[in-house]
């Protein structure tokens, strides 16, 4: 059965697919009536996104699966590769754009003919960035409520069409209000915004890959939950410890020093409250696994 988490993910995707597809076919149409080959180039980038729709639909339902005897640690990788996944189809999306730009910057400074674009191009892309950038808000705040990066870089793949469609739109106008030789306005737009949208790409990649390489937590983390061990009354000291993160979700290993006089049930007693305290500060999700150590040291 799904889960609120995974539902919200699912609903907010399926419509930035629907607005995908609408655009889509907009863009594609309007660029041909209108003679716009950047509308028509905008067009199919909106048609990329649809992957990564699919990809965040796949890997997010595998990864809310509960867990089994091949994962003990649950699923939540699955996200993180979906992650990494968008964030490089972000990239080759900003290559393609850069590529695009530096091609059609060439033509334009060698004089080549370039046909003047018709309104409904110029509507087109204005219709796009206001539908784009309102299902990047959307999916954004869904994003930070159920705190999936997946669905952030997915938010972050709107936003990239929007900001293509703002170098169409660019160029566009500046060649029907402008004259002709403002067309070059377009790749100018589309390899600054390329930039952008490799540098969001690569930002985001990054946390991904140390995840998938069992990274531990930033030291300020580690050192917050080592004051929270301590703080839980019993708790003498904290040490061996190690963390990763598993998608969403921290995994922490530690080992809780107490009194040596202590029976089983009153340590465990303890590390019960240290568990609580560290998913209150974590989250419900977090895994945690205590060693209980007698203090030799003490009395």
């Amino acid at each position: 059965m799904m889960n609120s988490r995974e539902k919200q993910i699912q609903n907010i995707t399926l419509w930035g697919s629907l607005v995908n597809i609408v655009l889509t076919i907009c863009k594609i149409l309007a660029g041909i009536i209108g003679k716009s080959a950047a509308m028509v180039a905008d067009g199919i980038h909106s048609l990329s996104d649809l992957l990564s729709d699919v990809i965040i639909l796949i890997f997010v339902h595998l990864s809310s699966k509960e867990k089994d005897c091949d994962h003990d640690f649950g699923h939540g990788k699955f996200e993180t590769f979906a992650t990494l996944i968008v964030s490089i189809i972000l990239v080759i999306v900003g290559a393609e754009l850069m590529s695009s730009g530096i091609q059609s910057i060439i033509s334009i400074a060698r004089g080549e003919a370039v046909a003047r674009p018709g309104m409904i191009a110029l509507i087109a892309a204005a219709i796009s960035i206001i539908a784009k950038e309102a299902i990047y808000r959307a999916t954004m705040r869904v994003a930070n409520r159920v705190e999936s990066q997946a669905l952030v870089a997915n938010a972050w793949h709107h936003r990239s069409d929007a900001l293509s469609s703002i170098g169409s739109l660019l160029g566009i106008g500046g060649a029907m209000l402008l004259g002709d030789k403002w067309s070059m306005l377009d790749p100018i737009a589309s390899c600054c915004i390329s930039i952008a949208i490799i540098y969001i790409a690569v930002k985001m990649s990054i946390p991904c890959i140390k995840d998938l390489l069992e990274t531990s937590l930033p030291d300020e983390e580690e050192n917050k939950i080592v004051s929270i061990g301590k703080a839980v009354d019993g708790v003498h000291d904290i040490h061996e410890l190690k963390t990763r993160k598993n998608g969403n979700s921290v995994i922490i290993d530690a080992h809780i020093v107490v009194d040596p006089t202590l029976n089983v049930a009153t340590a465990h007693d303890i590390t019960t409250k240290v568990e609580k305290a560290m998913k209150k500060e974590f989250g419900p999700m977090t895994q945690i696994s205590l060693h209980i150590e007698p203090d030799i040291n003490a009395e």
